[in-house]
């Protein structure tokens, strides 16, 4: 990886249709904070994703990525709810909202 691709601005993909559906299930209190991480994650570049310890961007190793996709990462989207997507070049394309954190990482 290259400073260029780690100091580029972070590009939100939100057209996954398991995403919507989990985001747009959230209870109104959570979507909104949902929504305020996803309006901060968009003015971020990738080396502020990777350090910030708000978002905690980890590695999910328990799940093996769908073909295609080098690995699966998860990240603090609210308090209490972690995200799972992946970087495509600049976009990170968020894939859903699990229920819990254990969902996330594949042990249910």
């Amino acid at each position: 990886m290259t400073a260029a691709d780690r100091d580029s601005t972070v590009r939100l993909d939100l057209n996954n249709p398991v995403f919507q559906r989990d985001l747009f299930g959230l209870q109104k209190a959570e979507r909104h904070a949902a929504l305020d991480m996803l309006g901060k994650l968009r003015q971020l570049t990738w080396n502020q994703v990777y350090r910030d310890k708000g978002l905690r961007w980890e590695k999910i190793t328990s799940v093996e990525p769908p073909a295609g996709i080098a690995a699966l990462y998860s990240l603090r989207i609210t308090q209490a709810r972690r995200a799972v997507a992946y970087r495509d070049g600049d976009f990170i394309r968020l894939l859903s909202i699990p229920p819990d954190h254990d969902t996330t990482y594949g042990k249910k």
